[in-house]
């Protein structure tokens, strides 16, 4: 697939250009009823997901208007540079993201296709989560066939020894309690580095960061992999609450409908790449994708 030309983590805020040059493009349908009837025939079906469904259940997107921690954007902090010039601050705003996300519960989005999964798989059919997003809900959601492209938020790797393991202690560290308040007018801590989280294998003690894919960062090998075979076979793609300017994510699904493949769109918004869609369904996440995803009257029990 073209998308091993985009192995790197950036936001590109341009619109997709449009196969075939000049070439009109049908608006996509929001016929919920002809969706239905492919979806009743799919049998391997990825589901690429976004910032948008996270945001159902609370969850801040640091995009667009008010998209600040502090008088920081996202992509100000999620990235190596900015980790190496001051660790604390960059810590403080994960430690700020991770105390979050423990008071956030999955949405009807998730636990959707978590449902829709379960079900699918006893009837022999398959569906792949691709997710961009680092907060473990669609696990919570209780899916379990999820690739996260751009890791977790509950994971950290550490910057000596390269050990990567699951971490949801709170706080991750005890010079992070109480820290990481998102108010432009709070001060940066100033944590010494030695206070930082920091790794526990036996002798190491190096530098933790979080197991995160930061802009500029090559997405893991293995992971990108396994979503090219999974997009490279996949007979429906659904592309759920998420903005299409994020890459190489951004190039998933426009990649499986140049091969005719349905690629249904569900968002509160159109993106770069909706006209590239057979649908698109406006509107949030947890109301648009549980009636979608519901069982079919022709599945058996």
């Amino acid at each position: 697939m073209i998308v091993r030309q985009f192995t790197c983590r950036a936001v590109l805020f341009a619109h997709l250009r449009k196969p075939g040059g000049r070439q009109a493009m049908a608006r996509p349908s929001s016929d919920l009823a002809a969706f239905r009837e492919i979806f009743s025939k799919a049998k391997n079906i990825a589901i690429i997901t976004g910032a948008g469904v996270s945001a159902e259940s609370g969850v801040p997107t640091f995009r667009g208007a008010g998209g600040y921690w502090r008088k920081w954007e996202a992509q100000e902090l999620a990235s190596p540079e900015a980790f190496a010039r001051n660790p604390s601050r960059v810590w403080e705003f994960y430690h700020y993201r991770r105390e979050v996300m423990l008071t956030k519960d999955p949405n009807p989005a998730h636990l959707a296709i978590a449902e829709c999964e379960e079900r699918l798989s006893k009837q022999g059919r398959k569906v792949t989560i691709i997710t961009q997003n680092v907060d473990e809900l669609h696990h919570r959601a209780g899916s379990k066939n999820i690739l996260e492209i751009h890791g977790s938020l509950f994971k950290t790797r550490c910057m000596t020894c390269g050990h990567e393991a699951a971490n949801y202690k709170s706080p991750i560290c005890a010079a992070l309690e109480g820290k990481g308040a998102p108010d432009p007018d709070t001060r940066d801590a100033e944590i010494p580095v030695q206070n930082l989280p920091r790794c526990e294998q036996t002798g190491c003690h190096g530098l933790l960061r979080p197991a995160v894919v930061w802009f500029g960062e090559t997405l893991d090998a293995d992971i990108l992999t396994r979503a090219e075979k999974v997009l490279d076979s996949c007979d429906l793609c659904l592309v759920v609450g998420t903005s299409s300017v994020v890459y190489p994510a951004a190039m998933f699904a426009p990649q499986v409908a140049v091969r005719g493949v349905p690629v249904a769109e569900f968002n509160m918004e159109n993106t770069p790449a909706t006209m590239r869609f057979k649908f698109h369904f406006h509107g949030p996440c947890g109301t648009t994708l549980p009636p979608a995803l519901a069982r079919h009257e022709t599945e058996q029990e």
